[in-house]
Parts: C-alpha cells; sequence; structure tokens
C-alpha cells in the first residue's frame, strides 16, 4: 500500500475511541506518527498507543482537556517538543448532551459549545505558530450532517457543528497563503459507542432513510481524514465533506 503520510505527525483530540480512534489508526497506517488527546489516561488510551506503535510509528496518548486554552497550549509544546513538529490537526472532541429546547439548561449548552466548538479554537490557535512557521499544515475540523441541517432535540450540538463550519471557512481564508490547508468532515450516521446506546428500531428507521441503505463506520470516516491530511488535497481548502451514504443530498 502506498503510505500517503510517510514521516508527517497528527495530533487527535478526543482520540481515544469512536471516530478519532479510526482516524489515528488510519493515519498511522499511512506512515504518520500519532499524537492523540482525550480527557483520561486511561485503558483505552495504552491500548491504542501500543496499537498504534505496532504500526511502526511513533505514538503517544495525552490527557488533556481540549476545552481549555491553556491545556491546549501546553498539550501542543509537549507534541511539538516529543515529535520535533506537526503537520496535521484534527480536531474530534466532542460530546453530546440531547434534549428538546424546552427542556434544555444552560450548563447543557454551555458545556456542548465549549468542548465541541471552542476546542476547535484552543487548538487551532495552539498550532498555528508552529504551522506558520514551516509554511505547511492540514487542519480537519469535525463537523456533522446535523451542523448542516439541525436536528429536533439537539440544538445545542447543531450550533456547535454549525459552528465549525463557519469556523473551518474563515481559518482557510485567513491562513491559506501559508500553505496551510483547513477543511471540515461532517459525518452522517456513524456506528460508534456514541450511537450503540440507540434503541435497535431507531437505529434501523435511520437506516431506511439513508440512499446506501446502512449505518456508516468510523473508518468511512477516517478514510476522508487521510484524504484530506494527504498531499492528494494539496488544493482542497474551506471545504466540508459530507460522509453520510447520501443522507444530507
Amino acid at each position: 500500500m502506498m503510505k500517503l503520510l510517510e514521516g508527517k505527525t497528527a495530533l487527535v483530540t478526543g482520540g481515544s475511541r469512536g471516530i478519532g480512534r479510526a482516524i489515528a489508526l488510519a493515519f498511522a497506517s499511512h506512515g504518520a506518527h500519532v499524537a492523540f488527546s482525550d480527557l483520561a489516561y486511561d485503558d483505552q488510551a495504552k491500548a491504542l498507543e501500543s496499537e498504534i506503535s505496532d504500526l511502526g510509528v511513533k505514538a503517544r496518548a495525552y490527557a488533556s482537556d481540549a476545552s481549555s486554552l491553556e491545556e491546549s497550549e501546553l498539550l501542543v509544546t509537549k507534541v511539538v517538543e516529543e515529535f520535533g513538529g506537526l503537520d496535521i490537526l484534527v480536531n474530534n472532541a466532542g460530546i453530546t448532551r440531547d434534549t428538546l429546547m424546552m427542556r434544555m439548561t444552560e450548563e447543557m449548552w454551555d458545556d456542548v459549545i465549549r468542548v465541541n466548538l471552542k476546542s476547535a479554537f484552543n487548538l487551532t490557535k495552539a498550532v498555528q505558530r508552529t504551522m506558520l512557521k514551516q509554511r505547511s499544515g492540514s487542519i480537519i475540523n469535525m463537523s456533522s450532517v446535523v451542523g448542516i441541517g439541525g436536528n429536533a432535540g439537539q440544538a445545542n450540538y447543531a450550533a456547535s457543528k454549525a459552528g465549525m463550519i463557519g469556523f473551518t471557512k474563515s481559518i482557510a481564508q485567513e491562513i491559506g497563503a501559508r500553505n496551510i490547508r483547513v477543511n471540515a468532515i461532517a459525518p452522517g450516521f456513524i456506528e460508534t459507542e456514541m450511537t450503540a446506546r440507540l434503541p435497535e428500531e431507531v437505529k434501523k428507521e435511520w437506516a431506511e432513510k439513508i440512499p446506501l441503505k446502512r449505518a456508516g463506520q468510523a473508518e468511512d470516516v477516517a478514510n476522508v481524514a487521510v484524504f484530506l491530511a494527504s498531499d492528494l488535497a494539496s488544493y482542497v481548502t474551506g471545504q466540508v465533506i459530507t460522509v453520510c451514504g447520501g443522507m444530507s443530498t
């Protein structure tokens, strides 16, 4: 297999599980050294760390809160010191606090905006100096089809993911002249630990609405991230790529 990310260093937030985990593994299989962060350095993080190392690249898990600017800046400093640089950032940290607007508390709103959207500001700000100096980089922001089309009971999540799109397009315009590309991926219904909690009939109902008639896998999203991170996408910036089986067509 041709390795598309040979010698590059990537940082994936929320990397221990779900889509973040799949992206970390896909990057490593394409030759990238991978740093990933999550709130805790737990068994899942340790297991992924050794799984990535087994692919013959450098791997390191960090406990870091992406919603804190201070912790994000410290994280990036550590990664650049330990890996000798940083070429790819994936802003993937995210949570849901789903409920109808009438029942949504201020805290549920604030938590989701802070973790899902402010984290992208924090990490992008933190990596900018390194990427501007080396005049190259690829930043990938995780949005969602919900950020494009909305969804009842997810006003906070939809707002955070729509915000991710506006943020992506703005930063792409700001730093494009330095050869730094910024794109967003908007996954549709993807089978992860987050969706595993849904009742079977709900999952069936979802699949019926999708032209490809199935839920997506985390690897489907990871493959698009590999493309956006690689030189194959050297003329792609400011874009939102939906990975949804045709659901939001």
